[in-house]
This record gives structure tokens, sequence and C-alpha cells, in this order.
């Protein structure tokens, strides 16, 4: 499967929408980020005041989904992007522009505001597991999972390694991923951004405010948690990490979300859940280079197989992929190119 390039058909009809929406005939675009998905996102230039377009094009990315879910989080008190114009038909919204650096740039940049963002983060997502989810919401239950280890399978060990399992190690494997799907699936569930990272979040006060929520679902609780802190582009000591959880455990007690009473508990439910999450993750982005032709994510799977040397040592009811990650993960990642 291959995306169509840049259609002038589209650029011309997104400037258009935009000029009208501002009510000014001179605004220029100019992009503002890049997306995994099909959505895009433009900066206006010239007067009036800064705002941002999204642009779902109809057929490739509903943007009916993102405005479910802003109305949902909007309402139960989360800081989402203010929506000031909206063409559902064409796949246009006029936003508020929350600036440029996301919190995981402003981070990378300057850690040493980290305690409070994250903070402020924590309390953000708080209001997101304390909504209750609307009916009609997905649940991240068995099939999802399924879906996610096959990922990991597919992409990553088969077609960017090249390896093929024998029966022990085929076993050991599918041993592990059953361990960390019966972990998520006993946890408590609540409403679940997916994808809840510093990249997704903008440091605007009140805020920090959230985007890319519009896959949200009824998930395990640890998710979301785990995922602010286990990040595609920004890792943390592990001390560091485990403290800022057990922070956001002792905040989500006094809240009411349902974690676990032990933080013990909770730091093993979190440590299984970013496993899957990892695991996931190395598919996702080796399917986005080999399958999409988007290729800026392959410098950070390995990463993702740092947090796993992390955190493995830990729990030795999933040794059979400590022995797989040493034995052919981690020789087969070293005969490629960096």
């Amino acid at each position: 499967m291959s995306f169509p390039p840049p259609d002038s058909a589209r650029q011309a009809q997104r400037l258009a929408w935009a000029r009208g929406a501002l009510d000014a005939s001179d605004a220029g675009l100019i992009r503002a980020s890049i997306d995994a998905g099909q959505r895009s996102y433009w900066r206006t230039i010239g007067p009036p005041t800064s705002r941002i377009v999204m642009d779902s094009p109809p057929g490739l990315e509903d943007v009916r989904p993102w405005l479910h879910w802003h109305a949902v989080l909007d309402a139960g008190g989360v800081r989402v992007p203010q929506i000031l114009a909206r063409d559902v038909e064409a796949g246009f919204l006029l936003l508020e522009d929350l600036g440029q650096p996301t919190l995981a740039q402003r981070l990378a940049a300057d850690p040493a505001d980290a305690d409070a963002w994250f903070d402020a983060a924590i309390d953000q997502l708080l209001r997101l597991q304390t909504i209750t989810p609307p009916e009609g919401t997905g649940v991240f239950g068995e099939a999802l999972l399924q879906r996610d280890a096959g990922l990991f399978e597919e992409w990553f060990l088969g077609r960017h390694l090249g390896l093929t399992l024998d029966c022990a190690a085929s076993d050991g494997l599918e041993l592990v991923q059953r361990r960390l799907m019966d972990n998520a699936l006993s946890q408590a569930q609540v409403l679940t951004h997916r994808d809840f990272m510093p990249r997704n979040l903008m440091p605007v006060t009140p805020g920090p405010a959230m985007l890319d929520f519009q896959d949200c679902v009824r998930g395990p609780v640890a998710y979301d948690a785990v995922s602010m802190l286990k990040d595609a582009f920004l890792s943390w000591p592990l001390a560091r990490a485990d403290g800022w959880l057990l922070r956001y455990h002792a905040r989500a007690v006094e809240a009411g979300v349902p974690v676990p009473a032990s933080p013990e508990v909770f730091l093993r439910d979190a440590d299984w859940m970013g496993i899957q999450r990892h695991l996931k993750i190395l598919g996702i982005f080796c399917r986005l280079h080999y399958r999409d032709g988007k290729s800026q994510y392959l410098p950070d799977l390995r990463r993702f197989i740092a947090y796993l040397d992390e955190v493995l040592p830990r729990h030795p009811q999933l040794a059979p992929l400590q022995a797989l990650l040493d034995t052919q993960i981690r020789p087969a990642l070293e005969r490629r190119p960096a």
C-alpha cells in the first residue's frame, strides 16, 4: 500500500478555505507539523493572528472522530485546541495556534522544568481518566492486543530483521505475549488516549494542551502513564521515570482513578504495559518505513530496545523475550547499518 503524492488541487482548496475562514484574501500557509497518518497541519501567515489549519483529506482521514473526542474531552475539562471554524465535508478545521515547540521539544532543549510539566501533564491525564467513556467507545481488548503482537512479529522481526524463529523461540515469544495481554486485560479500564506522550502535548498554560486524541478507547489504566514517560522521542533515566510513575499513582489514588492500591503492583503493571507498547511501536515504525515510505522513525528503534533492556531484568516471568533479544534481535540489529 502506498499513499498518493501531494495534490496541488488539494493545496489550492486548503488555501482558499483558510482565506475564507480567516476573511483574509492574502493569508498564506506554511507546514506546521508532519503526522504519521494522512492528517496535516498548516500555520497561517500574514494577518490576522496566526492560526492552525488541520487538513484531513476525505477518504484518507475522517475528521469526525477527532471532533467527537474533542467535544468529549473539552466537556471533561481537558485542555484541547479551540476550534474556530470547521468544514466537516471538506475535512478542514481552523484551530487556535498553540505555538511552535511541543512539550517534547521544549524538554529536550531544557529539561530543568520537567518535574513541573510532568505534574501538569498528570493533571490533564487524570482529567481524561475520570471522564466516563461515552456509549460506543472502542475497547482496547483482546483483538487490539493480538493485532499489536502481530505488528511486532510481521514488520520488525520478519520484514526488518529477516528473522524466522524456530519452535522454541516462537513458543517463548508467544508465552510472553500472552502474559503481557493477560496483564493488560486484568487492569481496570478507563478512557485512554493511546498516544499520550510529550510530542502530543503543547506547553501552554493552562495545560499542557492535548493533541492527537482521535483514537481514544476504553483501555488499561497504566497505558497512558507509561506512554508519557517511555516516549518515542525523549528518554529519561529509569529511576526518574519510576519516580514520576509513583507520583502519578499517588495522585490517581487521590482522584479516585482505579489504579491498584499497591504502588509496587502498579509499577509492575506499568512495566508490562510499557513492554507491550514497545513491541507494538517497533512493528509500527517498521511498517511506516516499508509500507508507507516514512523512514524518519527508524532511528528510534534502538530507543525501544533500550527500554526493553531496562525493565526486562526486573521481570523473570518474561525471560523468553530477554533471551530472544540477546540471542537473535540484538545480533540482527548489529548486522544492519546504523
